[in-house]
């Protein structure tokens, strides 16, 4: 059977698929609902294969890239986080050191579409790690659903410290210049601007469609942050107006992009929430900002 386009999937699907990621839904309430959108000879079989992530043929830079010096999982120390974790060091081809990027991925842990991103980073130039805060509890477990679960099972605030140790890590890497900023997705994004909370040589922050932090907190704030949002997605979107009023108010350096007509996660290209215009048009804001202020 021919996989459903995007434009055949009605938008409450996309909001159904958007709880249950967020675990406000469980999966059998999720099928549940989702069987009410099977008319019109759309069965939920297609339906849920539709969307269920694509990890086979959606990488877009492979591990032995000529553009990559090399792409290769390390162990580095998190020892307020989870003691020992693993990440994906990507490296840009050529001689000298590099600035850095830490790619936190979604509430999944690291799974083939962030280890890509990663890559992404290192063929724009530079040098990343993108960890897995899934370590403690055996790794990311090679599906998204199990990936979740485990998730769960961890501290937010204690993976935030394992996150902070990879900035760490890559700053003192000997590729690397010195120069680190971050980029996070969904819960990376929350990750991220909690980074900026807590880190205050951070160089620059792009939190794509993440929780904001307390706005108590702003005022800790020293990197530029580019923040990103789908005009779609009003549970995190929420959050905005306050955010923006105490940047504004403590005369932080930020931008933010509202992309119109998209859902939570549309940089992810391995589900049909994917809009290819948008994310590209985001991933180069990103390399963009991240060149200008990561000197």
């Amino acid at each position: 059977m021919e996989k459903l386009r995007k434009e055949d999937i009605p938008q409450e699907v996309f909001d159904l698929y958007d709880y249950y990621c967020h675990n406000r839904i469980d999966r059998r309430t999720f099928v549940e609902k989702l069987s009410l959108y099977t008319a019109g000879g759309i069965t939920l079989t297609a339906l849920m294969s539709a969307m269920m992530p694509d990890y086979v043929n959606t990488r877009t830079i492979e591990p032995t890239d000529v553009r990559l010096q090399s792409s290769d999982y390390v162990m580095y120390d998190s020892p307020k986080g989870g003691g020992q974790i693993k990440g994906l060091l990507s490296k840009p081809a050529g001689k000298g050191k590099f600035p850095g990027i830490v790619v936190v991925h979604e509430n999944r842990g690291l799974n083939p579409y962030i280890e890509d991103v990663g890559r992404r980073c290192a063929v724009g130039g530079f040098i990343s790690i993108a960890p897995d805060a899934l370590t403690p509890l055996g790794g990311y477990p090679g599906n998204d659903d199990e990936g979740r679960t485990l998730q769960s099972k961890r501290d937010r605030n204690e993976m935030l410290e394992d996150f902070i140790a990879a900035y760490e890590y890559l700053k003192k890497h000997p590729d690397c210049d010195g120069n680190v900023g971050v980029v996070g997705f969904c819960f990376g994004g929350w990750i991220s601007n909690a980074m900026a909370v807590r880190i205050p040589d951070l160089k620059a922050a792009v939190p794509f469609y993440g929780g904001q932090p307390a706005v108590e907190d702003v005022p800790k704030i020293q990197a530029p942050l580019l923040v990103i949002y789908a005009e779609l997605d009003e549970r995190v979107n929420a959050g905005w107006p306050a955010y923006e009023a105490a940047l504004k108010a403590n005369g932080k350096k930020y931008e933010m992009i509202n992309y119109p007509g998209v859902n939570h996660g549309f940089h992810n290209n391995t589900t049909p929430r994917y809009d290819e215009a948008a994310a590209k048009a985001a991933w180069e804001k990103t390399i963009a900002f991240f060149k200008a202020n990561l000197k």
